[in-house]
């Protein structure tokens, strides 16, 4: 995936339109677009569309905070609708993942489901305290393909007045988040995937973070309205010069494989390169 686009859960009149936006993956949302008043609504209205959604992309659902009353109540409603995946909110360490695991392989098998088919991404570094506990997230059940993180509820919990400055690049505190999700999806070996960008005019800009986001390391970036989508996937899909290089680094590496470094179109490349030309080749058969 290069894109997971957000759609409020009580709008189903957009549930379609989302799912032909072009994004890799839909996810309607029962948090925060969604005010408490209208959940009910809500999980009625996600429960009936994944029932009888053709699935053109993956669709997930973000339910509420694990240690929220709502969190069961969601859970209830949606698993036997069979959604692609779930994204769990402030967790709050290792453990809230462990425990939403164990609620899902309950649900599984009560609903008759494959043990472990539901995928899981938490979002990990939405209080201070799971700040200081992003080691506890590692290893990670087999069901977590992926790790994000999120900006505003923590800018919220620190009484900051903004999670960036006038440019629209992160604060300090906000790049020690950002930083810290993708050590600690490298560490657990899954998936990194940014944070939305609340930009939806400035299309270039999105485009331009994006970048940025994958140099980083990030493999995707989730979206909040479909202008995005364009600009994210060319962000995140390798280049025709990125894959060219790819190649010639592997076709040197296989011309002469027991050396550890050689020199490609005037650089020096050895071990490190050559993975990050898999990666590269990789990117591109998927897209």
């Amino acid at each position: 995936m290069r894109s997971m686009l957000f759609v409020p859960g009580d709008r189903p009149e957009r549930f379609e339109k989302a799912e032909a936006s072009g994004a890799d993956a839909v996810i309607l949302d029962l948090e925060d677009a969604v005010a408490a008043a209208q959940r009910p609504k809500a999980r009625e209205a996600i429960t009936a569309h994944l029932q009888r959604s053709s699935r053109p992309v993956p669709l997930w659902v973000r339910i509420n905070p694990i240690d929220s009353p709502d969190a069961l109540i969601d859970l209830a409603a949606v698993v036997p609708a069979r959604p692609d995946g779930l994204l769990l909110p402030k967790a709050r360490d290792g453990r809230d993942v462990l425990r939403f695991d164990h609620w899902l392989e309950a649900l599984e098998a009560a609903h008759g489901l494959i043990a472990g088919g539901i995928k899981v991404i938490p979002m990990i570094t939405e209080t201070a305290g799971a700040m200081l506990q992003l080691t506890s997230f590692v290893p990670t059940p087999p069901r977590v393909v992926g790790m994000t993180w999120g900006a505003e509820d923590l800018a919220t919990e620190l009484g900051a007045a903004a999670s960036r400055d006038e440019t629209g690049h992160y604060e300090m505190p906000y790049q020690m988040a950002s930083a810290g999700c993708l050590f600690t999806a490298a560490a657990a070996g899954v998936s990194a995937i940014d944070t939305v960008d609340t930009e939806i005019k400035d299309i270039a800009a999105v485009e331009q973070r994006a970048c940025s986001s994958r140099r980083s390391g990030y493999v995707a970036k989730l979206a909040i309205h479909p202008s995005q989508i364009p600009a994210l996937h060319a962000a995140f899909t390798p280049s025709a010069a990125e894959v060219a290089h790819a190649e010639a680094v592997l076709a040197a590496f296989s011309k002469s494989p027991s050396a550890g470094a050689l020199r490609v179109d005037g650089k020096l490349v050895d071990r490190p390169h050559r993975l990050q030309a898999e990666r590269v080749l990789a990117a591109a058969r998927r897209r």
